[in-house]
Formats: C-alpha cells, sequence, structure tokens
C-alpha cells in the first residue's frame, strides 16, 4: 500500500513538472540569433562607454556631477529611441549635494612628495593652502584626550594606523573555472557564497572590538572638530590608490572639519617617520562645495509593451548610476548601467515588440542605503513602514541587475526562488556555448535587486568573473580602463534575451511564497 502511494505521487510529480515545462516560454531560434547577433556584432557598448564614465565623470549622490550624468544618460536614451524618459525623485537626502574642486597634498619635508589623495565627502575645505608639522595624535584612552586639549588648532593630524598592507597572493583578475560553477550550483555544505563583497576579518576585528574602535574614533572625531584642526588625514587605499567614502554630515548642519584620505603607502612612510622623531612637513589644500540638492533621483526610459492585456505589466532592468568620486564609478557601477542600457538599446535595434514593457532604471543613491531601487519599490511596488501592497506589485514581471564589476556573466543567483529554476534553465539553453549557464539558489546581497526580493518579488543579481572588483571599487583608479568590453557586450546579450524572454511568457514569472500581504486602500 505505500508503495503504491509512493509511486502514485511520483508520478503526480512527474506531470507537474512536464506541465510546468510546457508552460516555460520558449523563444523562437530565429529571435535568439537575431538579438546574439545584434549584441555581439553591432555593439554600441564601447561608446555608451566613454559617455557614461569619461565624459560623466563622477557622480556622487546629490552631487553636481551626479546631476550632469543623470543628464547625459538621458540623452543617450533619447538618442536609442526610449519612449517615456524620466528623471525622478524618489527620496529625500539628508546630506546634501556634495562636490570636490580641488585637492592637493604634498609631504613637503624631509623631501618632496606630492600623494594621490581624496578627501572624504561631506566633510569641509581647507582654510586656503595649510602648511606645518604632521601631528600623529595617539589617543587610546578617554584620559589621553588631556594630552593635546588646547594644541592642535590649524594643525595637519594623523592618527596611529589601524590598517597595515599585506601582500596577496591572489590574481587580480581571473575567470571561474568549471568546477567553481559547479559548486555554485550544487555547493558543498557550508560554503561561503560567491559574489558577496566581503573582505575576509582580521585578527582582532570581532563585533565587539570594532564596535568599541568606531565609538572611539567618533570621540576622537568629535574631539578634533573642537579643538578646531585644520586637516584630519585618515589611513585608507593600498597601491598608493586612495579610496573613497563619506561623512555623516546632514544638510544644514556646519561644515565638518577636512579629512583626506591617503594610501597606506603614504601614510605608513609618514608614521614611520615620526616614530623615527623626524619632523613631517605637509601642504594641503582642499576646496569642497556643499549644495541644498536633497532629492535621489532615478533615471529610466523603456520600450513600450504592444499587448493590450498585458503591456502595462513592466519587466525592469538596473543598475546604479551614482558612484563615488575621485574615479568615474567605471566598474562600480557604470558598467551595470552600460550593459542594462544596452540589452534594451539592442532590442530597439532588432526591431521586438516585446508583449509587456520593458523599462531601465539608473538607480541613485546606491552607495548609501539602495535609496533609487527602495525609493521606488516605496513609490510603485510596496509602501514603506506599513508594506502594503500597491497597484504596480501586481503588474510587476521581473528584475534583473548588474552591479559586480566588469565581469563576464556566468549564470545567475536564484535568491532561494525554486520556482524560476526551469525558466533559466530554458533560457539559458542558447547561451551556454557563450559560457553563461550555472544556476544557483543561493542568495546573494549588497546590492539592489534586494530591494525588490525584499518585496517579494522577483529580482535576480547575476553570476560574474571576478574581474579586479575589490582592488578597483570605491577608489580613483575606477575608471574606463576597469572595464571590459567583450565582457559587456556578453552581458548585454544574455540580458535582452532574458528581458525579451520575461516580456514575451504568457504568465507571470514565479514569485517566491510570501506571508499574506494587505493591499492599499
Amino acid at each position: 500500500m505505500r508503495l503504491r502511494r509512493v509511486m502514485n505521487l511520483l508520478v503526480l510529480l512527474a506531470v507537474a513538472a512536464s506541465t510546468l515545462q510546457a508552460q516555460v516560454y520558449k523563444p523562437d531560434p530565429a529571435v535568439v540569433g537575431r538579438i546574439i547577433e545584434t549584441g555581439m556584432n553591432n555593439s554600441d557598448v564601447e561608446e555608451l562607454s566613454f559617455w557614461m564614465t569619461d565624459f560623466a565623470g563622477p557622480r556622487l549622490t546629490a552631487s553636481a556631477g551626479g546631476d550632469r550624468g543623470n543628464e547625459i544618460a538621458r540623452k543617450k536614451m533619447e538618442e536609442y529611441g526610449f519612449r517615456n524618459i524620466q528623471i525622478e525623485e524618489v527620496r529625500e537626502f539628508t546630506r546634501g549635494g556634495w562636490d570636490n574642486y580641488k585637492t592637493y597634498v604634498a609631504m613637503t619635508s624631509p623631501y618632496y612628495t606630492a600623494f594621490a589623495a581624496n578627501p572624504v565627502a561631506w566633510t569641509g575645505s581647507t582654510n586656503g593652502a595649510i602648511k606645518g608639522n604632521v601631528v600623529l595624535v595617539q589617543i587610546s584612552t578617554e584620559e589621553d584626550f588631556g594630552k593635546y586639549a588646547g594644541k592642535l588648532k590649524g594643525k595637519i593630524v594623523m592618527l596611529p594606523s589601524t590598517a597595515r598592507y599585506q601582500a596577496s597572493f591572489q590574481p587580480l583578475a581571473r575567470r571561474y573555472t568549471d568546477e567553481e560553477l559547479q559548486n555554485m550550483a550544487n555547493p558543498p555544505a557550508a560554503q561561503q557564497q560567491p559574489g558577496e563583497r566581503r573582505t575576509p576579518p582580521t585578527a582582532g576585528s570581532g563585533p565587539g572590538n570594532i564596535a568599541n574602535q568606531m565609538t572611539l574614533r567618533r570621540q576622537i572625531t568629535e574631539f578634533l572638530a573642537k579643538e578646531e584642526v585644520g586637516v584630519i588625514l585618515n589611513n585608507s587605499g593600498t597601491f598608493n590608490v586612495p579610496r573613497a567614502n563619506g561623512g555623516s554630515h546632514t544638510m544644514g548642519q556646519p561644515e565638518p572639519i577636512c579629512q583626506v584620505n591617503i594610501p597606506i603607502e603614504a601614510y605608513g612612510r609618514m608614521e614611520r617617520m615620526l616614530a623615527h622623531n623626524i619632523p613631517v612637513e605637509m601642504e594641503i589644500e582642499i576646496l569642497n562645495r556643499f549644495n541644498n540638492t536633497n532629492k535621489v533621483l532615478n533615471v529610466m526610459g523603456e520600450i513600450p509593451g504592444t499587448d493590450p492585456k498585458l503591456k502595462d505589466e513592466i519587466v525592469l532592468l538596473g543598475g546604479h548610476y551614482d558612484s563615488w568620486h575621485g574615479g568615474t564609478g567605471a566598474a562600480d557601477n557604470a558598467s551595470g548601467c552600460i550593459v542594462m542600457m544596452e540589452a534594451l538599446r539592442i532590442l530597439n535595434a532588432s526591431g521586438l515588440k516585446p508583449r509587456r514593457t520593458i523599462r531601465v532604471a539608473l538607480w541613485g543613491g546606491e552607495e548609501q542605503g539602495l535609496h533609487g531601487s527602495r525609493g521606488y519599490v516605496e513609490k510603485y511596488l510596496m509602501a514603506a513602514g506599513t508594506r502594503e501592497i500597491l497597484p504596480g506589485h501586481e503588474k510587476f514581471q521581473v528584475y534583473f541587475n548588474m552591479d559586480n564589476g566588469t565581469g563576464k556573466f556566468r549564470g545567475i543567483y536564484l535568491q532561494g526562488n525554486e520556482a524560476a529554476k526551469p525558466y533559466f534553465e530554458e533560457w539559458f539553453k542558447p547561451l551556454a556555448d557563450m559560457g553563461c549557464s550555472t544556476i544557483t539558489m543561493r542568495n546573494t546581497g549588497s546590492t539592489d535587486h534586494v530591494s525588490f526580493d525584499g518585496a517579494g518579488l522577483p529580482g535576480f543579481q547575476f553570476i560574474q568573473d571576478p574581474i579586479e572588483y575589490n582592488r578597483g571599487y570605491h577608489t580613483v583608479m575606477d575608471t574606463y580602463e576597469r572595464l571590459i568590453m567583450d565582457d559587456l557586450k556578453h552581458n548585454a546579450t544574455v540580458v535582452a534575451l532574458l528581458a525579451y524572454n520575461a516580456a514575451m511568457m504568457d504568465g507571470k514569472f514565479p514569485r517566491k511564497p510570501q506571508p499574506a500581504q494587505q493591499p492599499a486602500r
């Protein structure tokens, strides 16, 4: 009796699998060929990369540079024939706008060396060019503050290093091996998820230590501001390349003390000299400007759907266009925006007429908290706080995101959405020869697809070859040179095919089971 029940269950499962397979949209081979031919042999990726990196420049959230980049993207969408193009406000940005206009940082004694440097965003300027000895402020307990009280006004200040350079024996850029891709699809137990942008923990970096260090650092920064120091030097970056980051300024508040990031090599050189009682003199001039811009902006365009019943449903493609300052945000993440815009251009240039609307969105404010994509979700799909379902939720089909550098797509993270697997298995078949066929159930985080996944909607990020990403992102070296054009062409072709299939299928793209939601009133 038990055997009969088992056999009946197996038959039901086989029928269900067969039925699902029959429902999965299978693209016309001629259409697939047209998309691949346009994407790989008639690409505009290289030209688009120039305009969206070299010409656009850095695009810090709410900055004048960000506005400039958004306008350039809007014009390119017009040239490509996209419809319903708009630059849309979606969230408040309490830090306000900030731009850097001058950075000069040099050691002038015991000899002259100009250092690569990057001011910390949302910190103030120096009072013109300041010159003087560097003071190494050594504060490890609250009792140490008294040693420096009244002695630091106008000074160039540095703190003891909290990071040291360590040689890496891993290649800067590589391709995933077949074995690695197989392990992603069928991972061994407890294997870390590839694609997540993590740095391994170092000794003494447990949660308690980190919290204590952050508290002490905040107290030191407040003390230095009260003492009216001239500039604070930070140890940030390697290979003589400074990293970029931002302060916690709130618009309307007094400008914070100027802070400048210099790389480990420059910082360590001066610190070692001071440890040997050798005076170090510097000359620094930083000019930053705050503005009253307080909006997070998204740039959007689309190919309207043609099916009377389905044209209001949305297949969404996206990547964040905001960047840090200093470089041109090429790999992080103009690359994703270039790929998504090119995917839409491929479909337009191929003369295809999707049933559903395919929309591209270039998000703002990702670097400060996924503001652009979260703002879009809150405005159209699910209300913030109450999580009430908005009308756009039911009309949402699927979202594809790119934000792991320039690397070639090798497959996709399903975010635990098992029902989506048969679709990608079918849709990846024509891409297998291009090296894109790995499907993993794993989650990957840290970027805009999680805004949609968190709203109970299918949102996906791609498995990408790791190409110099950890070395270059958030630094002044994140420029056009970090882009591999053949990889971007490949990625845009993959996205164009997936987006077209999702726009043409009869039913809804499968969603993960979700708790019951309240409809909008």
